[in-house]
């Protein structure tokens, strides 16, 4: 009995000592990727979705409405819209909590719009009290951003993000052409990009679902004196929230 008894202590200090062991085996072998981040150069395609609207001040034109048939446009709204995003991204490592990323080919879809409620629409050439006025693009943008990542846990991190970025509108002779019936725009801009996202560690890959918020700083109104939807606007910025995932 005594026997089988210190079998059983030996037994049990064995695992005891053997357990630790064991599990950070199983711990290291559990890390997925674990050399990824120490790379100089990875590569990733990224896939989003965007609302995006103007910021936008109003002429003095606006301001001094004396009502006549030139005066229609009482209110002016700028509406959000949903487009697509479809990024090439190069991440290049700069230290332990740092990376520099570049996204040689960003595609940006967009759609906004504005939104004037008319005193005097003139329902002939299609006009309603309330009418909406949609400017398309298609961006194509070179975003620059510096990321500070958090130290990785087993196969999570987390990183915060900021940077430039500068635009050109393939789609702006598209809306010159009809200056007519839209506001039009300059198809140069550049502006700031500040987020946050989280790095999810797989065997074969990494996911990235990242938020960020685009701040435009050029003006971007081609103002016309004489288009109504036009005239009664100064300054135009561009505003966009973006939600994505990154798959490196």
């Amino acid at each position: 009995m005594q026997y089988l008894l210190r079998r059983k202590i030996v037994a049990a200090t064995l695992c005891l000592f053997l357990l630790p062991g064991f599990v950070h085996a199983q711990l290291r072998e559990s890390i997925n990727l674990p050399d990824h981040d120490s790379r100089l150069f990875h590569f990733g395609i990224q896939l989003g979705a965007n609302r995006a609207h103007f910021n936008f001040t109003h002429h003095e034109r606006f301001l001094t409405y004396n009502g006549s048939l030139n005066d229609s446009v009482l209110v002016v709204e700028s509406l959000n819209s949903t487009g697509l995003n479809l990024a090439w991204l190069v991440n290049m490592n700069l230290g332990e909590h740092f990376d520099l990323r570049a996204y040689p080919l960003n595609l940006v879809f967009t759609e906004k719009a504005f939104q004037y409620h008319l005193k005097y629409p003139d329902r002939p050439a299609g006009e309603e009290p309330i009418t909406t006025k949609k400017i398309q693009g298609i961006t194509l943008a070179l975003p620059i951003q510096i990321k500070f990542s958090s130290d990785r846990i087993n196969n999570f991190k987390v990183y915060m993000m900021a940077g430039g970025r500068i635009e050109y509108d393939l789609a702006s002779n598209k809306g010159a052409r009809k200056a007519e019936s839209l506001v039009k725009l300059k198809p140069f801009d550049y502006g700031i990009d500040a987020g946050i996202g989280f790095h999810f560690y797989f065997p074969y890959f990494v996911l990235t679902p990242e938020l960020k918020l685009g701040y435009g700083l050029s003006n971007l109104h081609s103002r016309d004196e004489n288009l109504k939807y036009s005239n009664v606007l100064d300054k135009i910025n561009s505003r966009t929230v973006t939600f994505s995932l990154t798959v490196e």
